[in-house]
């Protein structure tokens, strides 16, 4: 046993001495934001993200999308630039202007050469998208209407109409249930007025997180900074989500689709993004079904079985607790002894934890994996918004492999066992015969 942790132990330190994690600069703008800065001039790059807590789950139950369409419409149209201006003036400085829209955040990303003339241009484009959104009526109506195409095919595909039921099912009438993309309905009554008062609402200094990284000094990150956020609505972010109730009843549900394989779904609320047992149910989800290849569920399922070409778990860990699931595709006539085999083999995982050879594997992996996961500027940019936002200690990077390699068999059967209960929760299938009976007692 001493031999195993003393290998695990030199991993770290091997990832520590031959990958340095970076070094953090920290502050708050003038106008209130909150500003994490890693510089580096080994490379001539500007990368920079401004998180908003303004994500689906802030959307009205009944205008669901609005959220994503004020996201989505921010660099169709600025103060002084039609949506052609923007993607134009982009393309010829050479720059990736995108962003990232989830339950929790939508965000806007700049690359750009590092030299002040077309990182000026640049940035002077994102700070006119960002704080002065025009939000056209008839781009509106266009997008609207694309939105309403892509959302109407969606419902005709069992993977989409599997994650739905499965959300509505583990969130109840939590915000965290409500469609990321929208639904038919809410999108159709979506006005202007709807997005501008959504950014007005969402879009304020007090929630925004700027990430910088790369070659610029700390003085012009601060001016960047500053730029990028003194004119968004002055105000405090919004209020807190409600909380996610933790224990849900047992529920499955079947439902009908010509696909050739079943479609499913099995889970419940899992865990926040700052929970305390972040780490043992991080590591213990990658030997129970985040792992590829070498994880048990794969295992189980398909090596010794051959019922799924791919089986996976996750855990979704957002502001509040997000989703825990697990998932495969299988032929129709083997859903139910697949489903079984699925439950069980959590059942055990959860009673009885991973075996030493297991988690030692694990530790390996994702230990020797942790380089991979810092080797860009774009990777490190997108570390500091989720610490930013998620309020996570500024040494995260520092501490992550040897919180890793600190996870016991023991802490990670109890962590799973306290968040984790495989009698409350709940399974979709999509494209499966109806069942009678479920001799868990659950409804069908």
């Amino acid at each position: 046993m001493r031999i195993k942790s003393l290998l695990v132990a030199a991993l770290c330190c091997v990832a520590a001495t031959a990958f340095a994690t970076p070094s953090i600069q920290h502050w708050q703008s003038a106008s209130g934001a909150k500003v994490l800065f890693v510089e580096n001039h080994d490379i001539p790059i500007l990368d920079v993200a401004v998180s908003l807590p303004a994500g689906s789950s802030f959307d009205a139950a009944d205008k669901a999308g609005v959220a994503g369409l004020t996201h989505h419409l921010l660099d169709l149209g600025a103060e002084g630039l039609s949506e052609d201006d923007i993607a134009r003036g982009m393309a010829d400085l050479g720059a990736q202007f995108g962003g990232s829209f989830d339950q929790d955040r939508a965000s806007l990303s700049l690359r750009t050469l590092s030299n002040a003339a077309q990182r000026d241009k640049a940035l002077d484009i994102m700070a006119r998208v960002l704080q002065r959104p025009l939000f056209p009526e008839a781009i509106l109506l266009r997008e609207k209407a694309r939105l309403i195409a892509a959302l109407k095919e969606a419902e005709t595909k069992p993977e989409s109409i599997a994650d739905k039921a499965f959300n509505k099912a583990v969130f109840g009438a939590h915000p965290y249930a409500l469609p990321v993309s929208g639904d038919v309905a809410g999108v159709e009554k979506i006005t202007v007025q709807d997005l501008r008062d959504f950014y007005a609402a969402h879009y304020r200094t007090g929630g925004a997180v700027v990430a910088i990284m790369g070659d610029i000094s700390r003085a012009q990150a601060e001016a960047i900074a500053q730029q990028l956020t003194a004119q968004l609505p002055a105000g405090a972010a919004p209020a807190a989500l409600p909380e996610v109730a933790m224990r849900i009843p047992a529920s499955e549900q079947r439902i009908a689709h010509p696909a050739s394989q079943s479609h499913i779904l099995v889970g419940a609320p899992g865990m926040a993004r700052n929970d305390p047992d972040y780490f043992p149910l991080y590591v213990g989800n990658h030997i129970l079904g985040g792992g590829g290849f070498v994880s048990r569920l794969m295992d189980e399922v398909r090596e010794k079985r051959g019922l799924a070409y791919s089986v996976y778990s996750y855990f979704m860990p957002l502001k509040q607790p997000g989703a825990f699931q697990l998932g495969l595709q299988t032929k129709k006539e083997q859903a139910d002894g697949a489903l079984q085999l699925v439950r069980n083999t959590l059942a055990e995982f959860i009673a009885k934890g991973p075996t030493e050879k297991e988690l030692l594997a694990a530790k390996q992996n994702i230990i020797g994996g942790f380089p991979l996961r810092i080797d860009s500027n774009r990777k490190i940019l997108d570390y500091l918004s989720i610490i930013g936002f998620y309020n996570l200690p500024l040494t995260y990077l520092d501490d992550f492999t040897r919180r890793v390699e600190q996870v016991t068999v023991a802490q990670v059967r109890d962590a799973f066992r306290r968040h984790i209960d495989p009698q409350a929760m709940a399974t979709v299938i999509v494209g499966a015969p109806p069942a009678s009976a479920d001799k868990n007692g659950a409804t069908k």
